[in-house]
């Protein structure tokens, strides 16, 4: 039976959303009556799309009765997560071709690694790649040659901005194919305690990059819980991809097998046959709650209050943070991965992963089971891929294989969710309130006012920050500098807290989705670039922040305060601040999905 707040935010998705839906399912409905897209092309339309392509190849895409697959690629070789999929474009072309239908990369859009822009310019460009990561989706659907499309894509603003320049072309059927995460490497405690002694100033560079060449050591996915793996997990719930495939390992056997798979299976559903499956079908209010039900579920990374605003648009539908907060109240924690716990995503994945998960939400009536995946129905999701003789298939899952990351039946690790929504006069943010201890959940401290994380990190170095204290590092929204990751910050205000200090950040930018410990609002909207009280925020007033409760409020008076004059340009460098010249006036609140909207 499914639970009532489950069915209530649901129907008020569908009901505010109503207007807006109607007319994208429309245009969705457009797009599919004019029938295969190549039957509309021109002779020289049709001669260039075939140019490059072998005799076979040509002859194939030519003949409508035949399928042509979009292939999306992020594909490049310094990002660790996407270098395995140098050779999916061929291997996926080769399984088509046995089937009489051909492949063509339609398109490869960039990708960042935010792990090597942390700290550095090219992060404060991050959250603004996704959306030009949907409009190369979009422009490279275009061309209009195509009955399916197949998204390579997994790490932090890419699969959401995928998804979104597919939903434009929402008629075709759609997939992701996962790579999977790289096999682990040391612990995450031992990463966070040397980059906590290398801020400390108690080991050297060498030290430090040695750590950090051994936790990030081969392809794949980086092994904790971050944004990468959180598009992973949510979007296999959501039903986007084939059950249990986002965490094999790459290069396996299985993995292999299941991008074969779904190669097969997005073939045999172009419209006109009888397995006919548009992404408009799947992407609705009811797979998108579940999508949230496992964001929270899975203590998930924050990032994810933004993108999943921002993909709800992209399909016709308003997500806000209420029915985050709503769904967070009752959708407990069943999953404990770095930042939460001390196991990796090869340990989720080890005792049940994401077919794990899906049974012991069903099981609490936490899903809408009358959601429509890509591929067979949502009880297909709750078992797990093998190969057995060298034959692909699923099993239902049984129970735990490690209580302590995927939590047993009747069992949880918190009764709530991992993220929280947060209230008060400096406006609204959001906390990862799994991550951090009880103890730490409710801090009260006096501000220290910052406008960017370098100048955190000179008041730490000059020994200013040896206090109880609440940071707050504003004008870091997305009209201000693009709403960088303040990673840079949480090994500084770990050396405060294992001292002994109270220590709290709130901020109107945001922290990857590895960080956790430390209780930090982020993403208050309004942003002080915008008018929000965070800008009249001074030094030693009293902050409150209760993650128990839901409260961020300033306890000083903030009546008659003016706000600093303050240029968010002075943040940028060199080509940095020539970007933000045009952009950072053209996006809407972090509220609303950051979205660029001009």
């Amino acid at each position: 039976m499914t639970h009532p707040m489950i069915k209530a935010v649901t129907a008020r998705i569908e009901a505010r959303s109503a207007e807006l839906r109607r007319a994208w399912e429309g245009q969705m409905s457009r797009q599919a009556a004019e029938g295969k897209g190549r039957s509309t092309l021109s002779c020289g339309n049709l001669a260039h799309t075939v140019a490059a392509s072998c005799t076979q190849e040509k002859n194939h895409i030519l003949d409508l009765t035949r399928v042509n697959v979009a292939i999306i690629s992020a594909y490049n070789d310094m990002l660790s997560a996407h270098q395995p999929y140098k050779d999916y474009p061929d291997q996926i072309k080769q399984v088509l071709a046995e089937n009489g239908h051909t492949a063509q990369v339609a398109g490869c859009v960039p990708a960042m690694c935010d792990g090597v822009t942390q700290g550095q310019p090219g992060m404060d460009m991050s959250l603004f790649s996704r959306d030009l990561i949907a409009q190369s989706t979009a422009f490279s659907l275009s061309h209009n040659a195509f009955d399916a499309t197949l998204l390579l894509g997994i790490c932090d603003k890419i699969a959401p901005g995928q998804l979104m320049g597919a939903l434009a072309f929402a008629h075709l059927p759609t997939a992701f194919v996962p790579a999977g995460p790289m096999s682990s490497g040391i612990t995450n405690e031992e990463k966070v305690n040397v980059r906590q002694k290398y801020t400390a100033g108690e080991v050297g560079r060498d030290a430090l990059l040695s750590m950090e060449c051994s936790a990030y050591h081969s392809p794949g996915t980086c092994t904790f819980y971050g944004t990468a793996n959180t598009n992973q997990l949510v979007f296999e719930a959501m039903g986007l991809m084939l059950p249990g495939s986002a965490f094999v390992h790459p290069h396996s056997a299985l993995r292999q097998a299941l991008t074969d798979e779904t190669a097969r299976r997005i073939a045999a559903m172009s419209a006109g046959s009888p397995a006919y499956r548009p992404l408009s079908k799947v992407l609705d209010a009811k797979s998108l709650v579940n999508g949230v039900v496992a964001l929270l579920a899975s203590g998930g990374s924050t990032n994810h209050s933004i993108h999943m605003v921002a993909i709800a648009r992209a399909a016709g539908l308003i997500l806000t943070w209420d029915d985050l907060s709503d769904l967070s109240a009752v959708v407990p924690l069943l999953v404990r991965m770095y930042p939460n716990g001390p196991d990796d995503i090869n340990a989720f994945q080890q005792a049940g992963g994401v077919p794990g998960l899906m049974t012991r939400l069903a099981e609490s009536g936490l899903l809408n089971m009358d959601a429509t995946p890509v591929f067979g129905d949502l009880s297909d999701y709750f078992k797990e891929p093998s190969l057995q003789d060298g034959t692909l298939c699923w099993e239902a899952y049984r129970q735990t294989r490690n209580p302590a990351v995927l939590a047993d039946s009747n069992c949880v690790f918190q009764t709530s969710g991992g993220m929280k929504v947060l209230n008060g006069n400096l406006g609204r943010s959001v906390i990862k309130v799994s991550a951090v201890a009880e103890e730490h959940r409710v801090i009260e401290a006096p501000a220290r006012v910052f406008s960017c994380q370098h100048a955190v990190e000179a008041a730490y170095q000059r020994g200013d920050l040896n206090q109880d204290a609440i940071v707050i590092v504003r004008y870091n929204g997305p009209a201000a500098n693009g709403m960088p990751e303040l990673h840079k910050l949480m090994p500084i205000l770990g050396n405060i807290q294992k001292a002994g200090y109270k220590v709290a950040l709130v901020t109107d930018g945001r922290l990857s989705g590895a960080s956790g410990k430390i209780p930090a609002a982020i993403h208050v909207t309004p942003e002080a670039k915008h008018g929000g009280l965070i800008g009249l925020v001074q030094d030693g007033d009293m902050i409150r922040l209760d993650a128990t409760t839901g409260q961020l409020e300033c306890l000083a008076e903030l009546t008659g305060r003016e706000f600093v004059d303050f240029d968010s340009e002075s943040l940028q460098q060199g080509w940095g601040r020539d970007f933000f010249k045009v952009m950072r006036n053209s996006v809407s609140s972090a509220e609303c999905g950051a979205t660029i909207l001009n």
